[in-house]
């Protein structure tokens, strides 16, 4: 059964009984529809692999990830090795890997390194999910190349911590946190890409130990706890009560509190004094973050801040609610110890999506969030029957949290 979501308002708080009747709504619809996002084995892509669907017909990195997360929960951990074979399939002799792959092949998007720091990290959730390693040792030596051509490419010599090309490459396509404009020249030092490649050093030392790589897993280990070390050190601005990208020309603070700000409390690397400060000052703030249906994209406070309903030439990550954000910041709240403010906000973002479900049989990319109003795709993104396209992919990860929620 559904849950109506016509008064989906965020409430100050939320009992049990409500919690459960959303989490047990979530669960049956997603258990209905999840079938949509596996494709069969088919040219390239030697495995079984994961579309967001809808809009998106191809293999994607982070949807693909935060997907095999879901699957995991799920009691069904080989969709995310399938997803890990079928990019370690795609590595080149440099270590490059795209971000995206089809039945034809790698598709080269923007940038010299398309792929998010993940792979590394959905290697070991499947791994320790399945208790077996040793499918991936004869990818190992992949998987190292995979690192060396990422520190190539994206690591600063200077400061030890990692930029993208421009925002685009990140996932949050014109985050404004980042240049994302192509004759926008500026790089920086960034929370989210430094904080992935940390937890990638962290997973990849831990395949080297199990696999009796100790040299190896010793390396990575200090390479991840080098890296963590100078995002408290340089991206911490204690002034601010937050963490921000840093101009790697000037050495500046870029002051846009975005989503990506959140990435190194979603991995725990900032005290809990600090790390309780910045969501108090930002995340449970309806000047930044806070909305009346759950958290946003980017602070209300930001001169950019809109809800634009885009997603060609890219998504809008410039105010709306994203489910991969929300992961994020609901991590950030459980690491701090925040998960009862997080229940009201949880439920209120999980009945947009059982809205959409009512609505649609799919769900949205994004939600506006002053209204709740699905976004991209638009209402005329049909398919040949005339029905909205819609989206799934990382929106499974709603369940994932409200199960965390007890």
């Amino acid at each position: 059964m559904v849950v109506a979501a016509t008064s989906c308002k965020r409430a100050e708080r939320v009992s049990d009984a409500e919690l459960i009747r959303v989490k047990d709504s979530i669960t049956a619809e997603f258990d209905r529809i999840y079938p949509r996002v596996i494709r069969p084995a088919e040219g390239f892509l030697k495995y079984p692999y994961l579309i967001p669907a809808g809009f998106y017909q191809q293999m994607w990195d982070w949807d693909g990830y935060f997907m095999g997360t879901w699957f995991i929960g799920k009691g069904k951990p080989e969709y995310m090795r399938y997803w890990a074979l079928n990019f370690l399939n795609g590595v080149d002799e440099r270590g490059y890997v795209a971000g995206c792959m089809t039945t034809g092949g790698p598709r080269v998007k923007r940038g010299t390194f398309a792929m998010k720091p993940f792979l590394s990290q959905g290697v070991l959730r499947a791994c320790v999910a399945e208790n077996d390693f040793e499918w991936v040792r004869p990818w190992y030596d992949r998987l190292c190349k995979v690192m060396e051509y990422r520190d190539s490419m994206q690591r600063d010599e200077a400061s030890g911590l990692y930029f993208w090309e421009m925002a685009f490459q990140s996932g949050a396509d014109n985050n404004p946190a980042l240049n994302y404009f192509q004759d926008d020249r500026r790089s920086f030092l960034c929370c989210d890409a430094s904080t992935m490649q940390m937890l990638e050093f962290r997973s990849q030392a831990a395949i080297a130990r199990a696999l009796g790589y100790e040299e190896d897993a010793g390396n990575y280990s200090r390479r991840a706890d080098e890296i963590a070390e100078a995002i408290c050190r340089i991206l911490w601005c204690d002034g601010d009560k937050c963490f921000y990208n840093v101009d790697r020309e000037t050495g500046d603070f870029y002051r846009r509190v975005s989503y990506s700000c959140f990435w190194p409390l979603y991995a725990g690397l900032a005290s809990r004094h600090e790390g309780r400060e910045m969501i108090k000052c930002y995340l449970l703030s309806p000047e930044h973050m806070l909305s009346p249906y759950g958290l946003r994209s980017l602070s209300a406070s930001d001169p950019d801040y809109n809800n634009k309903n885009i997603i060609l030439p890219f998504s809008n990550w410039q105010g709306p609610i994203w489910i991969p954000a929300f992961v994020v910041y609901a991590e950030a709240m459980l690491n701090y110890g925040f998960k009862e403010e997080l229940k009201p906000i949880a439920v209120s973002t999980a009945r947009l999506l059982l809205d959409d479900i009512a609505k649609y049989d799919t769900m949205h990319e994004n939600y506006h969030a002053e209204t709740g109003e699905g976004l991209a795709p638009a209402a005329d993104y049909v398919d040949s029957e005339g029905r909205f396209v819609g989206f799934i992919s990382w929106n499974l990860c709603m369940e994932t949290i409200l199960k965390r929620l007890f």
